[in-house]
């Protein structure tokens, strides 16, 4: 995969590795910090397993009115909790399919979370969509 069009972000989360695991492999831990402000998110299938299928719609505002986004894609690598792999793309346009790689790095009572999105180019809305799916996932497992 071409790494030159790809997102790259980390943070440090106050929460422990398998807490955080858990917050991004559970299905509904996982709709509940997913996607920008203001995001609906419904996780529609998730088979956490290599080759497991996984299709999440995301109804947001825009100025254009409201807009539902359906994604799917696989799991390619659960290696539970340190590494998560999938595919992702739009089920309903023509977009290519992309793969997200989650590294979870334990750091004493912390957890270092390092995304790369291949195939979504660095200062793209995707960037900004994930800077603040992240800034969501930290204030959601101070929650828990």
């Amino acid at each position: 995969m071409d790494t030159t069009d790809s997102v790259r972000l980390g943070r440090t989360l106050d929460a422990p590795r398998e807490e955080v695991w858990r917050m991004w492999t559970g299905p509904a831990e996982f709709s509940s910090w997913y996607g920008p402000d203001g995001a609906t998110i419904e996780v529609t299938h998730w088979d956490l397993r290599p080759g497991g299928a996984r299709r999440i719609s995301m109804a947001v505002d825009t100025p254009h009115g409201p807009m539902t986004m359906h994604f799917h894609g696989e799991f390619v690598e659960v290696t539970k909790p340190e590494r998560l792999v999938y595919t992702e793309g739009m089920a309903d346009q023509a977009h290519p399919m992309t793969r997200v790689e989650v590294d979870f790095r334990e750091d004493g009572d912390r957890t270092t979370v390092e995304l790369t999105h291949h195939g979504i180019p660095a200062g793209s809305p995707g960037e900004a969509g994930w800077a603040a799916a992240l800034d969501h996932l930290a204030t959601r497992v101070l929650m828990t």
